[in-house]
């Protein structure tokens, strides 16, 4: 995507959201910024290739190469990229494999996902009970969450009831449920989560031995509230897998940020992105 015909900006959502989680933010940046949102690979309208007994068909290196494939393919070289959740920890990897490619990160909400899982507490796995829901063997999740998808979608988000998850606009909602009321998409998300604790570790170790760190400025938002906040510390951690500056806060909200701050986000992402 260009911005004032020059610069390219890429956005990602999380599970088990789609793109649209950036409709409040995409709005107001089209007015700078060409933007892409994508889905990342089995999630929302992406393809959902079969998935392999090593995981690597959901690993965040394949899906890094799917964005740059995607970026180049609309004739972007170099590009900006703001993701939350899943996209993020797709987008780290975006950032240590195609170093040339990334002129500036954020990520919204993550710690590196090795820290997370290395670091697990009875509050952690409490909290994230889902990641650890997500990565037993198949069939098992995608069949709980098919027997009640709109159930999941509360639980998923600290369980509450369809009504006090108006932030996610109705329109937005009815996609996400969507989304685990198809087999196939549900089982790709699994596979993205079952990636990230065995296929992406490894390689995230093998980065570590090799030095090969984030390259470009790292600016990284998290919610007061929640995991991030309580559990590790962002800017130290980001700092470990960085070699250029790392910059971040935590904001007054919750884990679903660009919905249910967007005027905050837009107005961090701007200013990120003028430095």
């Amino acid at each position: 995507m260009a911005a004032m015909g020059h610069l390219s900006y890429c956005s990602m959502g999380l599970f088990p959201q789609n793109h649209l989680i950036w409709h409040r933010v995409a709005d107001q940046l089209v007015e700078t910024y060409t933007v892409i949102a994508l889905d990342l690979r089995g999630y929302g309208a992406s393809s959902k290739p079969p998935s392999d007994e090593q995981h690597k068909t959901y690993s965040k290196h394949a899906m890094a190469q799917d964005c740059v494939d995607v970026m180049s393919a609309l004739g972007h070289d170099s590009f900006y990229v703001c993701a939350h959740d899943r996209g993020a920890r797709v987008t780290h990897k975006l950032c240590v494999d195609h170093p040339q490619r990334v002129r500036r990160a954020i990520l919204l909400d993550i710690a590196p996902t090795l820290v997370m899982y290395q670091s697990t507490d009875f509050a952690f796995a409490k909290a994230y009970y889902h990641w650890f829901f997500l990565i037993q063997n198949a069939p098992l999740p995608e069949k709980l969450i098919g027997a009640d998808p709109e159930a999941f979608i509360g639980y998923g988000s600290g369980g509450r009831p369809r009504n006090a998850l108006e932030f996610f606009g109705n329109e937005c909602y009815d996609s996400y449920l969507d989304g685990l009321k198809d087999p196939a998409t549900v089982h790709a998300m699994c596979e993205d989560y079952r990636a990230s604790a065995s296929i992406d570790m490894e390689d995230h170790r093998k980065d570590d031995e090799a030095g090969r760190k984030i390259q470009c400025p790292l600016m990284v938002l998290w919610s007061k509230h929640g995991v991030i906040e309580k559990c590790f510390r962002p800017i130290e951690e980001w700092e470990k897998v960085s070699s250029a500056t790392v910059v971040g806060e935590g904001l007054d909200c919750g884990h679903s940020i660009p919905e249910e701050s967007p005027a905050l986000v837009l107005e961090k992402i701007l200013e990120f992105l003028r430095d």
